[in-house]
């Protein structure tokens, strides 16, 4: 079992930063894919970033793409969200995902492991 805890969520004005981070216990996380999905009032869950397991493949939604940075630290277990340039249409519940091995993906579905997510609310 994968154990996945968030923070860093919070209230900022467009244009600004936060960084997330989701600390992961239970598993080496250098095992697991990783991947933060949001999920905004009244929408479905959708894929913002994932990293692989070695950090050699990255991927990210075409909206966040050059705003927001996914890294990971193995050795700390953790893995992190930079979001930059904040847009009031990134407002919502961030969620870090876990998938056993080295493949990522787009779908809700394709991950195992789930954290109880962080609010993120940027106003204009």
């Amino acid at each position: 079992q994968v154990q996945l805890v968030e923070s860093g969520g919070g209230l900022v004005q467009a244009g600004g930063s936060l960084r997330l981070s989701c600390a992961a216990s239970g598993r080496i996380l250098s095992n697991y894919a990783m991947g933060w999905f949001r999920q905004a009032p009244g929408k479905e869950r959708e894929f913002v970033a994932a990293i692989t397991w070695s950090g050699n493949r990255i991927y990210y939604m075409d909206s966040v793409k050059g705003r927001f940075t996914i890294s990971r630290d193995n050795a700390k277990n953790t893995v992190y969200l930079q979001m930059n340039s904040l847009k009031p249409e990134d407002t919502a519940v961030y969620y870090c995902a876990a998938r056993a091995g080295d493949k990522v993906g787009a779908r809700v579905l394709d991950w195992g492991y789930w954290g109880q997510g962080t609010q993120v609310t940027v106003s204009s």
